[in-house]
């Protein structure tokens, strides 16, 4: 059973196939989104992130948010509250929201989920991303302007505040 998850009626049961779900190239790593607010009833957005040594977000803070980071496989470097942190596989890394934050893949590749609460950062991860129509190759597109990032991200609770960390 496929459920579209754009007509999903409140307090009803979401069973979301992997035909549901969208693919998005973002910031150079395919993301599957896998469960959104639309789903969820805005409860929790969970996100599928597979990405090469270097991959990671800016330096930013979620406004209405808290972000969690399971990690399936690989490494990344979470830096959080002025502290970096190693997160290999099996590591769970929680974020408050208003707490600035970023992450880098530090191994040739990572997997891993993270569960945004409540839901609403897959909608910045689809607009800012593109539609993955070939899950295996990137495309050949130009890394988004930090201004323009930084506007997007603000129209969605979002705050950049500074640079990705390095691997």
């Amino acid at each position: 059973m496929t459920f579209q998850t754009n007509h999903h009626a409140p307090g009803t049961p979401a069973i979301l196939t992997p035909e549901a779900q969208q693919a998005v190239w973002f910031l150079g790593a395919l993301v599957r989104v896998r469960a959104t607010g639309d789903a969820t009833d805005g409860t929790f957005d969970v996100l599928e992130q597979r990405g090469e040594r270097g991959y990671g977000s800016p330096l930013h803070r979620h406004l209405a948010e808290e972000e969690t980071f399971f990690v399936l496989d690989g490494e990344l470097r979470v830096e959080v509250g002025g502290e970096a942190h190693a997160a290999g596989p099996g590591s769970v890394a929680f974020l408050p929201r208003q707490l600035p934050h970023a992450f880098v893949v530090t191994s040739p590749e990572a997997w891993f989920l993270t569960v945004h609460t409540p839901a609403g950062f897959a909608k910045f991860t689809r607009a800012v991303g593109t539609p993955a129509t070939d899950t295996t190759t990137p495309p050949d597109e130009v890394p988004p302007d930090p201004a323009a990032l930084t506007a997007m991200a603000r129209s969605y609770g979002i705050e950049i505040l500074g640079p990705p960390p390095e691997p």
